[in-house]
């Protein structure tokens, strides 16, 4: 092969190389992160529960341990040994619906707001209380005498337990305001049975006074 043909076929191959090399492969994008799941929607009486007391039902333990550890070392009003498993924190049987009638009911608090400072427990008489039938099949509990009247309607939660959601009537209001419209009236509480015929309200953080109050239900 002569020299021009050698020169020719080398600048030829210059010409070719920048045209002939494999370009890279263009970046590919990141891969995106799974979506997140939104959490459920809440069902039941939680679907209706303010968030207030959604934090005093998660709290129930908490408020069980403070007012029975005040009760048990402060001074008090009326005879808390008499009232046996009232205030048994874990006494609740199967079976909790109770039937619809009149009852009589009297309020046990338990612990201070006011610390070492208040009262310990506070044993109340006897009141009128009725668990009423609700036209979609539930029940619906009204405390009818007395200065504090909690008001409000019962949902299933387990066998063992439904909760309330409800509001107080206090002295002379004729009734109770409905769930929701004042807040500062606003309570849950959750009813268990703890004997034959004997069920009890648990009221975990009341508005005052106390940090636990009980309604003792018996049929009248």
């Amino acid at each position: 092969m002569s020299l021009l043909s050698r020169l020719s076929l080398v600048a030829l191959a210059a010409a070719c190389a920048p045209a002939c090399t494999t370009a890279p492969p263009p970046p590919q994008p990141p891969i995106p992160p799974p979506p997140v799941e939104a959490p459920p929607a809440p069902t039941g009486w939680r679907a209706q529960a303010a968030r207030a007391d959604l934090d005093r039902y998660a709290r129930l333990d908490a408020a069980w341990t403070l007012a029975l550890d005040q009760a048990r070392r402060l001074r008090g009003s009326g005879d808390l040994r008499a009232i046996g498993e009232l205030i048994v924190p874990d006494a609740q049987r199967p079976a909790v619906a109770p039937p619809p009638g009149d009852y009589r009911c009297r309020t046990v608090k338990l612990g201070s707001r006011d610390g070492d400072e208040g009262l310990g427990y506070v044993v109340y008489g006897w009141f009128a209380c009725r668990l009423e039938a609700t036209p979609h099949g539930g029940l619906r509990f009204v405390k009818r005498t007395g200065s504090q009247r909690p008001v409000g309607d019962l949902y299933p939660e387990d066998d063992r337990r439904m909760v309330l959601l409800g509001a107080m009537a206090l002295s002379d209001d004729p009734v109770a305001p409905a769930y929701g419209a004042a807040p500062d009236r606003d309570l849950i509480a959750v009813l268990e049975r703890i004997g034959e015929r004997r069920w009890r309200l648990v009221i975990p953080w009341p508005a005052a006074e106390s940090n636990l109050d009980l309604i003792e239900l018996v049929p009248a």
